[in-house]
């Protein structure tokens, strides 16, 4: 999207090689912010902000998305903007509320603003008896005809699961797969976890069913810019850590309202050698932080990815040197301990060996969080090296059709968010589980005295061979 007096745009060549210069030198003067050493990474160097050139007004990325997108030149935090829209998701959860907001306040006659960039993915309840579930997907059905919504991907026969092409899975997850998240763009989704796609250099964040209904009919919405929290990662990662030990350790730091209504930016060695896949697990987790968003500095690894899904263009952004955020937290991640989130909070921080003695009935791999492909291979490298069998239950769901493709043969769907009794793997006694999931409060996977340890593939495969909350040092 390309609009009149926004903030000057950087082309994915240039963005390149301001990516690799500030890979090297990274300007440690930040104005009015606060810079908070967690675990202690080597200073680094300051430098003068020479490689955007001058900048009359510096911005983060998620200030220079917004300000491109309400058609203005700079915004600030705090300020109120009418933001344009690129994509809005839903699923079948939140789909019918919204399409009946937007047909009760724009009446029944009128049209979606955009039939081509609203998006819906049944995913919550799908492998259900349940009449009311199955009424959702069916209602989302009929407003992907009606509206002649262009990527509505369906699922009709529920007994064969090879009988349904269109069919992705987790909606987050497919997001990405299918190509719909992009740098530089605005996306919304009737999810809390649709801060995921921030990984990708975008403005991503979870909205309520009034606000979708509002942007079915317009394409766009009114937001506050938030400020910004910046996160710098650095160091080499110990072969026994993974994405989701980071963000366990970031929101053991701050908080699970450490974050709120902050967008959350993370960048940094440790990010810049990421794959997506991890990306991707670091932003999922910002709203446990309270955050409005999560954001990574597009690269290569970025481009690369999206280039393979899409040929739609897109315009990248990367935060000015001189950028204000309001805190500043560094990093080395070669300090990290393999880490759980104890019962009932993502910011109850305990290392695995803590929790070591600690029995459990179950391990959940699946997930938005954890049940991406990469997080499979992970469990399974494990797996492998340590040789043995798993002494508890361990459910395997993975997120979307083609992670199934990639590592699984069973057709299953998960239950990270409870639901109905005949969810696959849903804890409906209360048990003790070690879960790649994102939220562990009561209930989360259902039964309410249920207890459950968040946890990286790695542990939570380590787990699995022990019996107990286990350190996947132990095995590696």
């Amino acid at each position: 999207m390309s609009m009149a007096g926004s903030v000057p745009l950087v082309g994915k060549s240039q963005l390149r090689q301001l990516e690799q210069s500030r890979r090297s030198q990274r300007s440690a003067a930040r104005k009015s912010s606060r810079v908070l050493n967690a675990v202690e990474a080597p200073p680094a160097p300051t430098r003068t902000p020479a490689s955007t050139g001058a900048v009359k007004h510096p911005m983060t990325m998620t200030e220079k998305i917004l300000a491109r997108h309400s058609n203005n030149q700079k915004v600030a935090p705090g300020e109120n903007i009418w933001t344009n829209v690129d994509k809005l998701m839903t699923h079948d959860v939140c789909g019918p509320p919204t399409f009946g907001i937007f047909q009760r306040e724009f009446g029944m006659n009128a049209e979606v603003w955009d039939n081509e960039k609203i998006i819906l993915i049944p995913d919550h309840y799908i492998f259900t008896e349940d009449p009311r579930a199955n009424r959702n997907v069916d209602f989302l059905r009929e407003m992907a005809h009606r509206y002649r919504i262009k990527y509505f991907y369906d699922i009709q026969n529920r007994a064969d699961f090879h009988a349904n092409p269109d069919y992705k899975g987790v909606c987050h997850v497919a997001l990405a797969q299918e190509g719909h998240t992009k740098p530089g763009e605005v996306l919304f989704g009737t999810d809390s976890h649709t801060c995921n796609a921030g990984a990708f250099g975008q403005f991503a964040t979870g909205i309520g069913n009034t606000d979708a209904g509002f942007i079915v009919g317009t394409g766009k919405l009114l937001i506050k810019v938030p400020p910004t929290m910046r996160f710098v990662l650095e160091g080499e990662m110990p072969p026994y850590l993974l994405a989701k030990d980071l963000i366990l350790q970031i929101i053991g730091e701050i908080s699970v309202a450490g974050g709120t209504y902050k967008a959350m930016e993370f960048t940094g060695s440790a990010i810049s050698n990421m794959s997506m896949e991890e990306r991707m697990t670091i932003c999922n987790m910002v709203v446990e932080a309270g955050g409005k968003n999560g954001v990574c500095p597009p690269d290569q690894v970025t481009f690369d990815y999206v280039d393979q899904r899409s040929s739609e263009p897109y315009e990248p952004v990367l935060s000015d040197d001189n950028a204000s955020y309001v805190e500043e937290y560094r990093f080395d991640v070669s300090k990290i301990e393999p880490l759980v989130a104890a019962p009932h909070s993502p910011d109850n921080r305990k290392t695995a060996h803590e929790c070591s003695s600690t029995k459990i009935d179950r391990v959940y791999i699946g997930s938005c969080t954890g049940g991406k492909t990469e997080d499979f291979q992970r469990a399974a490298q494990l797996m492998h090296k340590a040789g043995g069998q798993v002494k508890v239950p361990t459910f395997l769901v993975p997120a979307t059709q083609k992670v199934w493709a990639d590592v699984y043969t069973l057709p299953v769907a998960g239950s990270c968010l409870g639901g109905p009794k005949d969810t696959f793997a849903r804890l409906n006694e209360p048990q003790i589980c070690v879960s790649t999931t994102n939220r562990n409060f009561p209930g989360r996977m259902g039964h309410k005295d249920g207890q459950v340890y968040l946890a990286s593939p790695y542990t939570a495969a380590a787990s699995a061979l022990a019996g107990t909350v286990a350190d996947p040092r132990n095995y590696l």
